[in-house]
């Protein structure tokens, strides 16, 4: 790992972010590229009157002025960081800089279901998870000494998430995390027995080639009335310190679980909730 993509709106939600990020650099040597998104108009951006032109140069400037005193942050120190102000509007944007920068992880802050206006909230982080092509960490609280030791994947085992879990094993290692692997049972999703779910976890576990490291008993079964819920549980049961979740990245409601629990869960969790599209 390398870099690491921050997205900034100035919020107290992107500086818990940041300062995630910055442990997270310190610890494992690799950069930061912080990004701010500016979502001016093309008409304001592409007229030739100079007033419009000057105006969109002013706007340019403040955003580059407050941008600059937003990072200057004490936990910031000995911290490679490089800036990009860009006229971007659409969420799904965040990924193509990604991708220009040869970033590996973006981290994020996000209000989740507030119900508040601000630029990384709900529906738009969702958008973000549902697009990057690299995973994505969306931090809710601050958090002065972040920790990723102990994480926990949720899956319904099916043999498509297993190119999923084999990226998240390849970078918790790289973050030297220790991985636990969840399936929720639920009666509206399909409730199965105790042999059919060993023979699910088995059949995961050959595919992915995993099963010399996990055996079936490494493998927990939740039971619950809904997922999200036997998701959050088992998460505050075994003190994980963030949760790990495939998702389809199709937008509406085609995605891994039945629903949208990838979204739901960045959205509701108090815990960190790391993502990679499938």
């Amino acid at each position: 790992m390398k870099k690491i993509l921050v997205p900034i709106d100035f919020s107290e939600h992107s500086d818990y972010a940041l300062e995630v990020a910055s442990q997270l650099a310190k610890r494992y040597d690799i950069s930061i590229v912080a990004l701010h998104m500016m979502g001016l108009s093309e008409a304001v951006i592409n007229k030739e009157e100079s007033k419009e032109m000057m105006e969109a140069m002013f706007y340019m400037k403040l955003a580059e002025k407050r941008f600059n005193e937003f990072l200057d942050k004490e936990y910031l120190d000995g911290v490679s960081v490089e800036t990009t102000v860009q006229n971007y509007k659409h969420f799904n944007e965040i990924n193509s800089v990604a991708q220009e920068f040869k970033c590996d992880l973006i981290v994020m802050g996000s209000h989740g279901s507030s119900g508040l206006k601000e630029v990384f909230v709900g529906s738009n982080t969702e958008k973000v998870v549902r697009t990057s092509e690299i995973p994505v960490l969306v931090i809710k609280h601050k958090a002065k000494d972040f920790s990723l030791e102990n994480v926990v994947f949720a899956s319904n085992l099916d043999l498509e998430a297993v190119n999923v879990f084999k990226k998240a094993k390849n970078l918790l290692n790289v973050l030297g995390a220790k991985m636990k692997l969840v399936y929720v049972n639920t009666p509206g999703d399909g409730f199965r027995s105790t042999p059919e779910m060993h023979n699910r976890i088995l059949q995961f576990l050959l595919e992915a080639k995993a099963d010399e490291e996990y055996h079936i008993k490494d493998v927990d079964t939740y039971n619950a009335y809904n997922i999200e819920e036997g998701i959050f549980t088992y998460a505050n049961e075994v003190k994980a310190d963030a949760i790990f979740m495939p998702t389809h990245g199709r937008r509406g409601l085609a995605h891994f679980f039945s629903g949208s629990i990838s979204e739901d869960l960045v959205n509701h969790s108090d815990l960190p909730v790391m993502t990679i599209k499938m």
